[in-house]
């Protein structure tokens, strides 16, 4: 089968979209997916990056990283994970996040499963739209508001030492 998915750089402008679809095997795997990412947006591929799974409302879930940089080695890795293990009709949504000192972000979504056609090449770029900027869009991270908050609201007296539980012979 042919996994056909949109890639949308995520830009957070007025600007036109920047995004590209590509076509390529189910039985292939994430790192070739990155492969064709970067190559159709015309990066080198030579920055680390990572797919996060993702929900209906692009929330960040599990990463699957190029490289494994943890200590443990029990990261999960683009080249040991296959997109039909990966994806399907329910599970449609990535995070590819690409340099992550620049953090290029992108949105990946499967858009649709088709049979593959005899004399067709793939990985496949089918469709570009827009042009890429010359550097990343920059991200604003914010917080929730802490509405309720109060950091003098714990009942603390710091001139009552008898109220600290503090065990004087604890050396």
């Amino acid at each position: 089968m042919i996994y056909r998915f949109r890639v949308i750089l995520d830009n957070d402008t007025k600007d036109e979209d920047v995004f590209r679809d590509l076509e390529i095997r189910d039985t292939d795997t994430l790192e070739d997916l990155h492969n064709i990412i970067t190559q159709s947006f015309g990066f080198d591929g030579t920055e680390m990056a990572s797919f996060y799974v993702s929900n209906d409302i692009w929330e960040q879930g599990e990463e699957i990283s190029l490289f494994d940089l943890s200590e443990e080695a029990t990261a999960r890795l683009m080249n040991e994970t296959s997109l039909d293990g990966l994806l399907d009709e329910d599970q449609t949504k990535l995070i590819y996040v690409y340099d992550f000192l620049s953090m290029w972000t992108f949105f990946v979504e499967l858009a649709e499963i088709v049979e593959e056609m005899e004399g067709h090449d793939y990985p496949n770029l089918m469709y570009v739209q827009g042009q890429v900027p010359e550097f990343a869009p920059e991200k604003t991270f914010e917080a929730d508001a802490l509405d309720d908050f109060d950091e003098f609201e714990d009942d603390f007296d710091p001139e009552d030492y008898d109220q600290l539980d503090f065990d004087e012979n604890w050396n």
